[in-house]
């Protein structure tokens, strides 16, 4: 393997483990030590400011509505989020962040916002647009090779 290939191994196994690391250790050691990157990204996915559906927030998230059902369960019992029939049809169940989910729904995208300017900081316009078409290029390799949507299996 040539030099290069290699660094580039190593920095991508290093950078994926650090972020899972970093983005749990975050959570555990802050205001939200009772929820998991998994229901972070669940409050991700719900969104800070309209009510959604179970079953847009289930699409987005590339699950089923009964997987949702218990991470929206366990995250209503924690006060992150709270569940409330339509007014224009009692059939659909919308989900919305509570006060302290927004928050947490925050903290999130500021970790992310910061991780994204200090990866793109002194590159040159034309570096930044090289790195986006190489993120590009490895997602679609992930997404292609091993058939996934939004980061999951496809069946």
């Amino acid at each position: 393997m040539n030099k290069s290939i290699s660094t580039i191994n190593e920095l991508l196994v290093e950078t994926f483990n650090d972020i899972l690391t970093i983005e749990q250790n975050a959570i555990n050691s802050g205001a939200f030590k009772d929820i998991s990157v998994t229901e972070v990204h669940t409050i991700d996915a719900i969104g800070m400011y309209e009510p959604r559906t179970m079953t847009e927030v289930a699409k987005e998230l590339d699950i089923t509505v009964g997987t949702l059902t218990i991470a929206i369960n366990n995250l209503v019992k924690k006060e992150y989020v709270e569940r409330k029939k339509s007014a224009e049809d009692r059939r659909l169940v919308m989900v919305q962040l509570t006060k302290k989910g927004k928050l947490a729904y925050r903290i999130h995208e500021k970790f992310h916002s910061d991780m994204v300017k200090a990866t793109i900081e002194g590159l040159t316009k034309e570096e930044e647009e090289t790195l986006v078409k190489s993120l590009e290029n490895l997602n679609s390799f992930f997404r292609e090779k091993y058939n996934l949507k939004n980061g999951k299996k496809r069946e």
